[in-house]
């Protein structure tokens, strides 16, 4: 089971890595805002929306990983990991009032289209807060996989995807600045309030399975396996197939350990906690339950 110092250590550097998200969505907001404020473009406006629900998710984000940093206490046996699956369901339901903001802003400009003004210096401004975003965002994804967080991983993906709903505009807004198609700004942005719906959908999804105890992944299982494997090869033991349960960046494991009825008490413990800490070593953040069994009640039919 990880530390509580070394989980602390590593909540106050993953917090650390969410203020850089809070600082791009600062910056990426101020260019985007002053992009659709110059041109008078909605394609920009409902772009700058979206760098606000990223500003939004990112102070979440900090609150539910100091939540999860928590120590285990009376109410909560195992901790409060899955608090970060909050953040991303906050984060996803953001992302609607952003789409709903966007679509109807979009629909009114549709109906009573403009002409757009000083647009290459908007496209310029832009396009530095895209690069910006997907920077940051690919550092978030790189360090949500190093260390299982689902809260980085969560503004990672939204931030590549405002990447590319940027470029959607980008490439949009140039096309009413070369053809003069003034309701292409406002088609376009309906587009963007479409794609931020189904990155909203995908989000709650993800965040609603996680928060009813879902297992762990398959790349897990198949490492847990490796280790009950070198168990079976190593001592005159068996297990049930193993359940699992994600919280956050640690992991619950439940075994069920068949051993010989002949067996001390000693025996069997010293085998379980030799297994805990293989499992510990295989998949750092790891807390272990096993169950102990006599072997002819493993092998007897259910």
């Amino acid at each position: 089971m990880i530390s509580r110092r070394t989980h602390q250590q590593e909540t106050a550097l993953l917090i650390r890595f969410m203020y850089v998200s809070v600082a791009a969505a600062v910056l990426t907001i101020i260019l985007k805002s002053a992009a659709a404020a110059i041109t008078g473009s909605v394609g920009f406006l409902s772009d700058a929306l979206e760098s606000t629900v990223n500003l939004v998710a990112a102070v979440v984000a900090i609150f539910a990983l100091r939540v999860a940093a928590r120590p285990a206490d009376s109410s909560h046996h195992f901790g409060h990991g899955k608090s970060e699956y909050v953040s991303a369901l906050v984060e996803g339901m953001m992302i609607f009032i952003a789409a709903a903001a966007i679509i109807l802003t979009s629909v009114q400009r549709l109906m009573d289209p403009q002409p757009l003004e000083s647009v290459g210096i908007g496209l310029v401004l832009t396009t530095a807060a895209s690069v910006l975003n997907g920077l940051v965002g690919v550092f978030l994804l790189r360090q949500g996989r190093r260390y299982r967080s689902a809260t980085l991983s969560a503004d990672g993906r939204h931030l590549i995807t405002d990447v590319w709903t940027s470029v959607g505009v980008l490439v949009g807004i140039a096309a009413v600045w070369l053809t003069g198609w003034h309701w292409l700004d406002p088609a376009i942005a309906l587009a963007v309030g479409a794609n931020i719906l189904v990155t909203g959908y995908g989000l709650l999804r993800d965040s609603l399975s996680s928060l009813i105890s879902q297992s762990l992944s398959a790349a897990d299982h198949d490492i847990i396996d490796a280790v009950l494997g070198q168990f079976r090869g190593r001592y005159p033991v068996d297990f049930a197939p193993p359940r699992t349960v994600s919280l956050g960046r640690q992991r619950l494991v439940n075994l069920v350990m068949g051993t010989p009825p002949a067996w001390s008490v000693e025996q069997a413990h010293n085998v379980a906690t030799e297994l805990e800490t293989a499992l510990e070593a295989a998949l750092p953040g790891t807390d272990t339950i096993v169950h102990i069994e006599p072997w002819e009640r493993m092998q007897a039919p259910t």
